[in-house]
């Protein structure tokens, strides 16, 4: 896990007097691919007795396997070690969210409350605060599945890459043809391209979490993929807007966790109690009057902004204060009841997609996959249709991998906006790529 030592803590304006520093060097780490695989046709036999050869040689080292093609990849795959193998992850303990948050304050002393900060100060660090630890919470959260995302991208590049070579062996074998070892390898290709687009998503969030975090020096960048946990927490099986918390208190809620609104609120009771009724309700006719005068709008007359003549009406300076605060309050209070209908539905489907996901998609295609396994060892389906059917598995484990994300998104942007801070919408999700990653195959 990354921290700061306490003297690196007590040292923090030299650190960043180093990491402002064009002369201090940070050896970026090279990017590593996989194999592109093979695209060169296969060297077919010279003559019928050569084929005879390859096919028996084959069938002999087949046979030696209880699985047959399988067993003889895997065999084959663990005798000797890749070259450039990654050592596998010592027994540290993995970052947690506190500790995320943690090590991303000591670079803010703005989100500190002081002892002597009046109310209304306290009130905007609050808010700040809230929406600082939504970010920290998000930028966790997509760093640690989109390095998920990357070892599942992997499994299943390596599913096809299996495919590939074993299309291989029955070209050389005579039993089948360049088209079909073709597109096996298509296949392959277009998980090579998923599991490089997932590289990238997972070297975008981490560069993300590591700027909210005050990491600069890119060897720790690096390692910081590493100290994030395996897996996100599991979704819990029912979810609570909050303590004391329902469907009838929610916006009142959202309402109140904003210290602005709650301060114009009071600025606009002041106003209005300032304007006679009588030149409210003139106002308002004046303003019924004006729209509807509007044309239709597509019709023929030009469409121009409402208009108002009462140079009485417009000269009273309270009245118009008063009318322009009434306007945004409205505006204000409106935005914040959206927001807060929206983030509690959000986080609501989230929930329900993220158990569906797992309970009932994740589960049949287990049980499919189960029975793609039985069907093989009786000799019922080939190879290929077993392989198919892994890739199959691995993408459902990444639509579930990203709907618990999506989940535990929505539920940092809910408690957020119950702390002050604004709620924008999610937007674009990564879930696309889960169902177009990899064609199912042959």
């Amino acid at each position: 896990m990354l921290t700061l030592t306490a003297a690196q803590a007590a040292d923090g304006p030299p650190n960043a007097l180093r990491a402002a520093d064009p002369e201090q060097r940070s050896a970026t780490p090279p990017l590593s691919f996989p194999d592109m695989g093979n695209t060169a046709s296969v060297e077919l036999p010279a003559d019928a007795d050569q084929a005879r050869a390859i096919w028996q040689r084959a069938n002999q080292s087949v046979a030696e396997f209880p699985r047959g093609h399988v067993d003889l990849l895997r065999w084959e795959a663990s005798q000797p070690a890749e070259k450039g193998a990654l050592p596998a992850k010592q027994g540290s303990q993995p970052m947690s969210l506190s500790q995320a948050l943690q090590l991303s304050l000591q670079s803010r002393p703005d989100l500190f409350l002081h002892a002597d900060m009046n109310a209304p100060e306290q009130a905007e660090v609050r808010v700040r605060f809230a929406a600082h630890v939504r970010d920290v919470q998000r930028a966790w959260i997509d760093a640690a599945t989109a390095r998920q995302r990357l070892r599942l991208m992997g499994d299943v590049l390596e599913a096809t890459r299996t495919g590939s070579e074993l299309g291989q062996r029955m070209v050389k074998a005579g039993n089948w043809s360049q088209a079909r070892l073709t597109r096996e390898r298509l296949v392959q290709a277009r998980a090579w391209s998923s599991v490089v687009e997932a590289q990238a998503q997972e070297l975008i969030a981490r560069e993300r979490l590591a700027r909210l975090l005050g990491q600069w020096q890119a060897e720790d960048v690096a390692r910081l993929g590493e100290s994030l946990p395996e897996s996100l927490p599991a979704v819990p099986k029912s979810v609570s807007p909050g303590d004391g918390l329902d469907a009838t208190r929610l916006e009142s809620s959202v309402l109140r966790s904003d210290p602005a609104l709650a301060r114009d609120r009071q600025l606009a009771q002041r106003q209005f109690d300032a304007v006679n009724p009588d030149r409210w309700q003139a106002w308002n006719q004046a303003v019924d009057h004006a729209l509807q005068a509007l044309p239709e709008p597509g019709s023929t007359r030009r469409l121009e902004p409402p208009r108002i003549d009462d140079l009485s009406l417009l000269r009273d300076h309270s009245l118009a204060r008063a009318a322009q605060t009434e306007s945004d309050l409205l505006r204000q209070a409106a935005e914040r009841r959206s927001m807060a209908r929206e983030a509690w539905a959000s986080l609501q489907l989230t929930h329900a997609t993220a158990s569906h996901t797992q309970d009932v998609v994740v589960q049949l295609q287990s049980s499919l996959a189960q029975e793609s396994l039985l069907r093989y060892n009786g000799m019922l389906q080939s190879t290929w249709e077993l392989l198919a059917s892994a890739r199959e598995r691995l993408l459902a484990l990444d639509e579930a991998l990203l709907a618990r994300r999506d989940f535990w998104r929505a539920q940092a942007d809910w408690q957020a906006l119950l702390a002050g801070a604004s709620y924008a919408s999610p937007g674009t999700s990564l879930s696309s790529g889960a169902a177009t990653a990899v064609p199912a195959g042959h």
